[in-house]
């Protein structure tokens, strides 16, 4: 350690690098540690049993509604979108030419997709199923808008964990006599899982805590949908009406200490479940 810092004393820009590094690296966990003790704070004295009844009314403002909401278009949101994701993805690094141009124009789009805004993608659904396919607000227009918004990042991630495999593993399994198909669902998808569910996770991330393109698509109705043609509103959506109405404000910090305790749930399921398949894998192999 101490020939660390002489070494970085003796070379100025290098000790300039490391200082920004160090001070970046504070200010990130310091603003995070801020707001989530903030949403703590302000959030959980405001927790009330009556925020948690199955219906909702301008009485209660119970979030349970939309709980259940998010869970549904969580659910089918990556039901759709991490199999076309995936599969896309294995289509690119395993059949596709590497240098085509084909692949180069998806690369391209896939990556300009994902730099897109959120409330672009929720006027495209609002055109494109809301009016167009006359869905009108509906769970089903948000779980295809939202589908369309995540499927780059799961592309992008699985993409990446695919070109992570070592192709002494393909070649192995070819030379064992094994297809193609086989050896992406036997060797390389299984050895690249850890970097899909990442994506997964991101993706999940993003769905939990999307508003402005459910807005026009979902609908902002507080009751739980009761089919796929039902407006709806989530979570994180409920936190927006809360608050753009004013009256609401100690009710939308207990939400969004709800928000916060979600995703935090789901990103560490995903991340047990993502070790305990790296660990069965290692065992295994």
């Amino acid at each position: 350690m101490k020939y660390k810092i002489k070494e970085y004393l003796n070379h100025p820009l290098s000790l300039i690098g490391f200082l920004l590094i160090v001070l970046s690296a504070v200010i990130t966990i310091t603003t995070i540690v801020f707001i989530v003790v903030y949403i703590l704070v302000n959030g959980i004295p405001n927790l009330k049993p009556e925020l948690f009844e199955l219906e909702y009314n301008t009485d209660n403002l119970s979030m349970l509604p939309a709980i259940i909401n998010t869970l549904y278009l969580t659910a089918l949101t990556l039901l759709i979108s991490v199999p076309v994701g995936v599969f896309s993805a294995v289509f690119l690094v395993e059949y596709a030419k590497k240098d085509s141009v084909f692949v180069k124009i998806i690369r391209v789009t896939n990556e300009t997709l994902a730099g897109i805004p959120s409330i672009v993608y929720g006027l495209f659904g609002f055109l494109a199923f809301v009016i167009a396919r006359n869905f009108g607000y509906s769970l089903i227009a948000g779980v295809l808008t939202l589908s369309i918004m995540v499927l780059p990042v799961i592309i992008r991630t699985t993409e990446e964990a695919l070109l992570s495999v070592d192709n002494s593993y393909r070649e192995g399994s070819y030379g064992l006599g094994a297809g193609k198909l086989r050896t992406i669902f036997k060797i390389v998808l299984p050895s690249s899982v850890s970097g899909i569910l990442s994506g997964v996770i991101l993706a999940t991330g993003r769905i939990v805590g999307e508003t402005a393109a459910l807005i026009y698509t979902a609908g902002t109705f507080a009751d739980t949908a009761t089919s796929l043609m039902s407006s709806s509103r989530t979570l994180s959506v409920h936190l927006y009406c809360l608050l753009s109405e004013g009256l609401y404000t100690e009710q939308a910090y207990a939400t969004a200490v709800v928000l916060l305790v979600f995703v935090l749930i789901i990103n560490g399921i995903s991340t047990m479940l993502a070790k305990k398949i790296t660990a069965n894998r290692s065992n295994n192999g």
